[in-house]
């Protein structure tokens, strides 16, 4: 009899691991997803009181020790694209990413000749707009024209290794079932989505359905410290830790099985370094309190 009943309780435990292995695998919180050699900076080159040149940026990036680079710019900073690349490759920076234009401009074609010439493979995030209340004629022909116009930038960012993400950044394009609707009509391999949570204030209450969602697309995810009704009530760049939601973010994140480049940013009139060094000390913070907790389970 206690054969039977050992036998029993073995052949539930196999079922449970079996059949309900996600479960168990979300129950942990997974720390290493954002220590520092999985982070990267974004919004640090227009947004940064020191306007810093590309050799004192990344100086930065090195003395910080966050080794990916997200790079966005303005007209200005065009004359600099290259020397940029060169910088960051001193400095043994990666350049994981690339704000890129919304179509194959003059600046586009610059820093695509660039990539090839210096063989980096930048993440080109591309944004959108579009009304999120147009009608069903009028959506139609929306989605069939941004299918075309990220699908040439799609073509010629295969030729030189790059991929494209989707970046939100409000109005219809920013919304992820637009989005993954997107990339299912454009059909090619090289484009998935970049998620800000600086501009996804309205998904923070069904985020861990967002992130299952997006999973098999996500190229990258910038965090931020968020709030209830952030955006509304003109909170929507904090720091990481000044949020009521950021233990319930990172957690969800590191739930959802993502394992990619975590961003961590400036977006504000601030030195771009002491920006970086609060989200740094912020994020420790909630990830410390996070894995305390896990320990206790």
């Amino acid at each position: 009899m206690n054969c039977f009943k050992s036998y029993s309780y073995l052949l539930v435990f196999v079922f449970t691991v079996a059949f309900f292995p996600t479960e168990r695998i979300c129950a942990q919180f997974d720390a290493e997803l954002f220590q520092k050699k999985n982070l990267m900076a974004w919004c640090i080159v227009p947004f940064d009181a020191a306007k810093r040149s590309p050799e004192e940026r990344a100086a930065m990036l090195e003395k910080l020790e966050i080794r990916r680079f997200a790079y966005d710019y303005r007209e200005e900073h065009v004359p600099t694209f290259e020397k940029e690349i060169l910088e960051l490759k001193k400095h043994g920076i990666e350049l994981t990413a690339w704000w890129f234009p919304m179509t194959l401009n003059q600046e586009a074609e610059t820093a695509l000749s660039l990539f090839q010439k210096h063989n980096v493979h930048p993440q080109l995030w591309v944004m959108g707009g579009g009304d999120l209340n147009m009608g069903k004629d009028d959506r139609e022909k929306f989605t069939a024209a941004e299918s075309n116009r990220i699908r040439t930038i799609a073509v010629a960012a295969e030729q030189v290794g790059c991929k494209v993400g989707l970046y939100n950044h409000g109005g219809w394009f920013g919304q992820p079932e637009n989005q993954i609707e997107l990339i299912k009509k454009i059909d090619l391999p090289n484009v998935g989505i970049v998620f800000n949570l600086h501009h996804a204030h309205d998904q923070l209450d069904r985020l861990p359905d967002v992130l299952k969602m997006l999973r098999p697309y996500l190229l990258a995810i910038n965090i931020n410290g968020m709030k209830t009704d952030g955006e509304r009530l003109g909170q929507k760049i904090l720091p990481i830790g000044n949020g009521d939601r950021d233990e319930d973010v990172l957690l969800a994140i590191s739930k959802s099985g993502y394992a990619g480049p975590i961003g961590i940013l400036n977006h504000t009139d601030e030195d771009a370094e002491k920006r970086l060094r609060m989200n740094l000390d912020g994020l420790q913070k909630v990830v410390d309190r996070l894995s305390q907790e896990n320990t206790k389970k």
